[in-house]
């Protein structure tokens, strides 16, 4: 039995690494899992099984994927103790395997047949219950691989609730982090009173232990500055994002992306060490400098080349941990304070200090394009960091410029050498690759053989993109190497337009690009000031009833951790320090508060309505929970309406208190859901909602054009109808209604509306739902308006990465709406800080009915 691990313990000297030894244990009744995050040489996932006492154990490149269309490559490698799932470190240099691990996921699985035999035969089917994978997964050893020594085997998602498409969520990216969450470190308490202010921030931000990996946040492109004030503005490097991770000695420089350049990068690393700072994660970006001083990538591109990476200068722009404190609550400025603070011990001149600038950004703009830069980067200054992307940061560019997969090459012609020009594609939101046109100009001789020879490597007979372009002769390539690509425009046909190489980028995935679309940029708001007594308003049926201040006491303060144990409308808070949500770093208690706040906003849309529960105890990302009965778990506060409304059911729920939705937040319900029908008139619905759901490879454009086209044509059908965001992808266009019709009749009415809608624009509605019909349309979901159909309700907030937030809108926001989950449970209260009374004001005086609509429409 111990041979089981002998390989495992001859590539590890225990007395230098802390790995574990281990022994094979007793078999279990119940099976544990774990997939380690693991950034050696290159970043890769560790998927381990426990069976007969270890973990077998697979290594995946790319990590696992929701998208039962992607097959990921799981090579096969020694088993592991037990003890190894619970092992988060570093492994030594020297070691087998150097590096940082983490446990990404963990939980229990269930072979569905018997897994030894499955091992033997190279097939291994199993449900997953983790705290972040869940459901049907599969393991297949490629062509009956029998060598036991890393063969090659395909770890694939099964098609259940819980697959998602890879153009809608990529696990990987979504949520990057360990799922054992740092533990803060205690720290003696002291007065901050009369303390610098980068002294002051610094006494703000709990110490905490510093995580083994990290993702930065991403800016968002838009097409002009901002105009509202408090955006302060940097440089736009033209170079590669580094991230620096500083533990004492020990200094690790990784790519966005996760990926180790530690050993790229040795004397920049030797340099990083000497800055004197402890316990740190720094953002920053690395470049090389022309001979006027400004960002060269092809510069960049040639140090790596030669492996000559002396002249690279690392500009540090934020530091989400900084000696030993976790900086992200705090403000951008706070944070850029002590960033300056730390680096005013040093002097180096290849790790650099980057500067910001208040000013106008359309000016600022302007010079640095005139200077010959890439553009500059704008960001909110009372922003937190985010591990996202986000549209606190924004991005300007002077020219259009995009990374573009190559797809192939054209023969060169006259006295050119190597390849004419690279056949440059993106993918769709399908994972489509679609064809973007040719760069031939950018290259001198020693880039065309160098680039050359990589494209030789990659030669493939096969066409990697979904339609094969007219007049184009090309030696086709497989899609790995990515290129960086200024151009002039996009043509109406997916081209771009007198493009310019800039060279290759080895930090970025070709998975991961598609096309860059610029958006307006977000105003910054400063924070509301807190009332002590918010204006309580009339409860109405419907709109928005009292709006909350949300004051920003309500939320967490920057910096400060949530308790354990909290108190609020005087229902006690179990696990209020719970994480629940890894891309914003909300807890249980941020949640609570947040309804606790918007409960006067949110209950006129509760009040006499069924009420049907989304639960996550373990937050968004794990298993969740329909809850529509009083049966499976009693929520205190929460009524039980009479049995009689529908009959043949158990009794149906009702909030209608403040107490009673805080006391449901406590008991895990993240999101509401409610009924089109209230209690006066349980089977005459008084609205019918269209939700408009996007399919892959819609983009925002079309989703806001379909919504305008909605309102129009309800508009001639005389209906007057309201809009709110989903929190989630879509849409709702929201129809009050007289309750005189029964609900076959008004869900008749909602699929006749969608129907027409279907055929008159083809291109851009469906009718029909399922992912298949979806693609590149929109469904217009009229099922919601059948009988026991619910909808969530406005102000819940959704069970995704970000928290989204469903928000009643004006028609008059409608075009400038960024996305559907613009708002979430922390910057709702900027948005109700600026808002001029309720945009729902007429909602509750509408009064109307199908019929006249409906002999209009011929339905």
């Amino acid at each position: 039995m111990a041979g089981r691990l002998s390989t495992y313990w001859k590539k590890r000297d225990f007395g230098v690494t802390s790995e574990p030894r281990g022994e094979v244990a007793r078999a279990h009744r119940s099976l544990s899992y774990v997939i380690q995050k693991h950034a050696a040489s290159r970043l890769h996932y560790d998927f381990r099984l426990e069976l007969d006492g270890t973990l077998v154990s697979w290594a995946v490149p790319k990590g696992p994927s929701l998208d039962p269309h992607v097959r990921r490559m799981a090579v096969h490698v020694e088993d592991h103790p037990l003890s190894y799932g619970s092992f988060e470190g570093v492994i030594p240099k020297g070691q087998y395997g150097a590096g940082t691990v983490e446990v990404w996921d963990r939980g229990k699985w269930t072979p569905l047949e018997d897994p030894r035999e499955g091992m033997r035969k190279g097939r291994l089917k199993f449900d997953l219950e983790g705290e972040k994978l869940h459901g049907h997964w599969m393991l297949v050893r490629m062509n009956n691989h029998r060598d036991e020594r890393h063969e090659p085997w395909l770890l694939i998602k099964e098609q259940d609730d819980a697959a998602r498409p890879a153009a809608q969520y990529d696990i990987v990216q979504e949520m990057p982090d360990s799922v054992i969450p740092a533990k803060p470190v205690k720290a003696k308490r002291s007065s901050a009173a009369g303390k610098a202010p980068a002294k002051r921030a610094k006494a703000g931000a709990p110490r905490v232990k510093l995580p083994l990996s990290f993702s930065p946040q991403l800016a968002t492109l838009v097409d002009s500055p901002p105009k509202a004030p408090g955006w302060i503005y940097e440089v736009k490097f033209d170079g590669y994002r580094i991230l620096a991770r500083i533990d004492g000695d020990d200094v690790r420089l990784f790519t966005r992306n996760g990926n180790n350049w530690t050993s790229r990068m040795k004397a920049l690393a030797a340099e990083v060490a000497g800055l004197g700072i402890e316990g740190a994660w720094l953002d920053g970006e690395i470049v090389v400098l022309d001979a006027h001083g400004n960002p060269s990538f092809q510069l960049l591109q040639n140090a790596f080349d030669s492996s000559k990476t002396s002249d690279i200068v690392y500009f540090v722009f934020d530091a989400p941990y900084l000696d030993g404190r976790d900086l992200r609550r705090l403000p951008l400025l706070e944070r850029r304070a002590l960033l300056r603070e730390a680096f005013a011990r040093t002097d180096s001149s290849r790790v650099r200090f980057s500067e910001h600038f208040e000013a106008d950004g359309a000016e600022l703009l302007a010079s640095a394009c005139g200077r010959g830069l890439e553009g500059i980067i704008g960001k909110r200054a009372d922003a937190a960091y985010s591990s996202m992307r986000s549209p606190n940061w924004i991005k300007l560019k002077c020219t259009k410029r995009q990374e573009f997969v190559i797809v192939g090459y054209t023969d060169p012609k006259g006295s050119r050498t190597g390849f004419g020009s690279l056949l440059l594609a993106v993918h769709d939101r399908g994972g489509e690759l679609l064809y973007a046109g040719n760069v031939g100009t950018g290259f001198d001789d020693a880039s065309l053989a160098t680039l050359k020879a990589k494209l030789t490597a990659l030669d493939t007979e096969k066409m990697p993109l979904a339609e094969r372009p007219k007049g184009v002769k090309a030696h086709w390539v497989k899609p790995k190497l990515v290129a960086e690509v200024s151009f002039g425009e996009w043509t109406s046909d997916g081209r771009i337009r007198h493009p310019v190489f800039q060279g290759l980028r080895t930090d970025k995935s070709p998975e991961a690009i598609t096309r860059e679309a610029a958006v307006e940029p977000a105003p910054a708001e400063k924070p509301p000031r807190a009332r002590e007594n918010p204006a309580k308003g009339r409860r109405r049926p419907e709109g928005n009833g009292a709006q909350p201040a949300l004051a920003k006491s309500m939320m967490r303060p920057a910096g400060e951790p949530s308790p354990a144990k909290a108190t609020v409308r005087g229902v006690a808070v179990s696990h209020a320090d719970r994480e629940i949500d890894p891309a914003s770093k909300a807890t249980k208690l941020d949640l609570v508060r947040y309804y606790d706040a918007v409960a006067p906003a949110m209950l006129p849309h509760l009040v006499g309505r069924p009420v049907a529960l989304v639960r996550g105890p373990t937050g968004v990302t794990g298993q969740l929970f329909f809850q529509k009965h009083g049966d499976s778990v009693r929520v205190p506060g929460i009524k039980e309406l009479d049995p009689s409304y529908w009959p043949g059911h158990l009794a149906m729920l009702e909030i209608d208190t403040p107490r009673a939705l805080v006391a449901a937040a406590q008991m895990n319900v993240i999101e509401f859901h409610t009924w089109n029908s209230t209690t006066r008139a349980i089977d005459k619905p008084d609205r019918v909602i269209f939700d408009l759901d996007p399919g892959e490879g819609v983009d925002w454009g079309m989703l806001v054009e379909a919504t305008r086209l909605t309102k129009e044509m309800l508009d001639l059908l005389g209906l007057e109808s309201f809009l709110k965001t989903s929190g989630g992808k879509g849409l709702h266009v929201v129809v009050p209604l007289t309750p005189k019709d029964d609900y076959d009749t008004v869900k008749g009415f909602s699929q006749a509306v969608v129907v027409h809608l279907a055929r008159t624009l083809p291109k851009l509605f469906v009718a029909k739902s399922g992912a298949s019909n979806r693609l590149g349309k929109i469904f217009v979901d009229y099922l919601r308006n059948g009988n026991g159909a619910t909808t969530v309700a406005a102000f819940s907030a959704r069970s995704r990465p970000g928290m989204g937030v469903s928000v009643p809108l004006a028609w008059s926001e409608l075009a400038k709406l960024r996305s559907a989950s613009q708002w979430n449970i922390f910057n709702l209260h900027e948005r109700i800080a600026k808002q001029r009374g309720d945009p729902w004001k007429d909602y509750a005086r509408t009064r109307q009915r199908l019929a006249g609509a409906a002999k209009k429409l011929g339905a």
